[in-house]
Formats: C-alpha cells, structure tokens, sequence
C-alpha cells in the first residue's frame, strides 16, 4: 500500500513532462518527484499506438518498481493513446493524464475560433475526437501538428530562428483566421511559450489567449493524493530524481537550462523484456 513519503512519479517521451515537473515542485515543494524521460524513443507523435503503449506499460512498471505512489502521465501523446491502457493494465494504480484543453478553450474564445497545436497522434486519437465532439460544436477549431518543433525542443532550441520559423509557419495561418485562443496540446510547447507570445503580438490586432493545461494537471495531481490521503507532510525536503532512456548528462543540462536546477540523472536501458534498473 503507498504511503505519503513516496515520490510522485512523472514520465514524458522527452523533456516536454518537465513543464509538469515544474509546476509540482512550485506548488509541493515536500513532494519527492521521480520523472522518466524516454529520450531513446522521442518524439512519440510518429510513433504507432502499440509502440507507445509498450514504452507507456515498460515506464509505468518501472516507475512502480521504484515506490511511485501514482503516475502523471505528463505527455499528451501518451496519455490520447495509452492512459486507457495503462488503467486497465495497472488497475490498483492511480493515473493523471493530460489532454489538449479543448473544453476551456472553447469557452474563453470570443472570435469563435481556437487553434490547437498538438502531436500527429494526439490528433488521430479517440480522446481527442471525443474532446471535440463534446466541447467543441460551436467553435471553429484549427490544427497543427508543428512537425518538426518536438525536436527542436529537445536539442535545446527553445528560442533560435528555425524554432521561431516553424512556429510562424504553424500560426500565421490560424491568427490570420481569427484564432484568438491557441492550446498548447503537448507538453514541450510551454518551453517555446515566449515565442509563441511574441509571434502572436506581431501577427495578431488583439489579446491571444494561450492556454497551457500543464498548472491544472498539477494541481489535479496534488488534489487527488489529498482525497487519498497520499500528501507529503510539510516537514519533508522534496527531493527531485531524474531518468531517462537517453543520455543522462544531457538530460542533466536540459534541465539545469529549462529549469535552473542542478539534479543528477540516471540512465537506463530498454531490453526486450522491458526497463533494465540501474
């Protein structure tokens, strides 16, 4: 059975779940964290379902093995194509998703126009179409894949002229259509917000909204273990642990640039039969 001294386990195809990671240690500073990044297989968006749920159902064992008292499945991707999966799997397990906020989206607008940037997969997925069917009727929702920008991400450009390029690209179009609400439907996208904001104020006569659902997944995070009485007493130092699939000294300094903190990371290694330990 859990108790409230064990970590909040986080995992993201990348580094995209660090947005999340963020906003736990902002608003839980007792809370131990322990974020999985699968940086041997990012980006997820042109993976297949079946693929993403045997990395989803490897990392959710792994992080289990490690003492996680629930799992925040801090990737929009994997949460269209596994959460499903994953909660039938581990049926004991507490899951946090994430989805692209269609629902406040569509309420906050006043063109009547949204635009969504996601990943190809999260597009494609059930979850989504169900997203749009139930919130979306009476808007007009544009969307992009931004092809190529999780990666940009990942290899640390965050706020260089390729990055600035794609992103013009993906939003002239739906600001020229009168998108005044944009979703940041996964989440490395907060890291480009800056660019993101200033694209919006030289492309766009009005206020664009942008709405990035990585603050409320946070703080459902954090409610759901007060229900289950699982909270962190005050009185502990949180400590954050890293892992990744990847390289562990870059996803060192991928941290300390997107977070400015210094935490030490461990790798380890896919095999056939799942996660290796360290």
């Amino acid at each position: 059975m859990a108790n409230s001294t064990q970590p909040i386990g986080v995992f993201d195809s990348g580094i995209g779940g660090l947005s999340v990671l963020a906003h736990l240690r902002e608003l839980a500073p007792q809370e131990h964290l322990l974020y999985f990044a699968d940086q041997a297989h990012v980006p997820y968006g042109l993976r297949t379902v079946a693929e993403i749920r045997a990395f989803s159902t490897g990392i959710t064992r792994y992080l289990l093995a490690q003492g996680a008292k629930i799992v925040v499945v801090a990737c929009n991707t994997a949460s269209a194509a596994a959460l499903g999966h994953l909660r039938e799997t581990f049926p004991e397990v507490t899951f946090v998703g994430m989805e692209p906020a269609v629902k406040p989206a569509a309420m906050s607008t006043s063109s009547g126009v949204v635009g969504v940037l996601a990943t190809p997969a999260t597009f494609a997925s059930p979850r989504y179409a169900s997203l749009m069917a139930r919130f979306a009727g009476d808007v007009r929702v544009l969307e992009d894949p931004c092809v190529g920008l999780v990666p940009l991400i990942e290899a640390g450009e965050v706020d260089t002229n390729d990055t600035a390029v794609l992103l013009r690209a993906v939003l002239q179009p739906m600001l020229f259509q009168g998108a005044d609400t944009l979703v940041l439907g996964c989440t490395h996208y907060p890291f480009v917000r800056p660019l993101i904001e200033q694209i919006a104020r030289e492309e766009a006569p009005g206020v664009v909204h942008i709405i990035d659902p990585a603050p409320a997944v946070a703080r459902q995070t954090l409610r759901v273990l007060e229900q289950q009485g699982l909270l962190a007493k005050q009185v502990q130092e949180g400590k954050t642990r890293l892992v990744t699939s990847g390289e562990a000294d870059r996803l060192e300094a991928q941290v300390a640039r997107l977070l400015d903190q210094q935490v030490e990371a461990t790798a380890v290694v896919w095999e056939d039969s799942g996660l290796r330990y360290p």
